[in-house]
């Protein structure tokens, strides 16, 4: 009888333990709630990407359209050809262009690394003489 008694005693004891958990879950309902929204934090840099082909050059205004985005390009700009420095003068129309802008708070975008890679027997050819270079015979 003593046995039997102990038995039931553990078992319940073990069940109000299991259950306790639960109870104090219930209780505390404010963790599950979510957080309050906190404004987004504007990323430094905050550098936007781009690319595609150029509609439209304007060098001497200083800005070129890639696809729906009219970019302004500044003294800040970083331009290359083929990882070599170039200005704006020397893209065109239909050229495949890549690079990052910012956007000014009146709206406008600014250019801040412009890249062209040209393709064709230029590159071929460089990429040619660079591998000679490193592979004398």
């Amino acid at each position: 009888m003593k046995n039997i008694i102990k038995l039931t005693g553990l078992t319940l004891l073990a069940a109000a333990l299991v259950a306790m958990p639960v109870g104090l879950r219930a209780q505390d309902a404010t963790t599950n709630a979510p957080a309050a929204a906190a404004p987004m934090a504007k990323k430094k840099g905050g550098t936007l990407p781009f690319h595609g082909k150029i509609s439209a050059v304007d060098a001497s205004g200083g800005s070129l359209t890639v696809g729906t985005l009219t970019l302004n390009v500044t003294s800040k700009s970083k331009i290359t050809t083929n990882n070599v420095p170039a200005t704006l003068a020397d893209f065109k129309v239909g050229d495949n262009v890549a690079g990052a802008y910012k956007k000014t708070a009146e709206g406008k975008l600014n250019v801040t690394t412009l890249h062209l890679a040209v393709k064709g027997k230029k590159k071929a050819a460089a990429a040619t003489e660079s591998a000679a270079a490193a592979n004398p015979q």
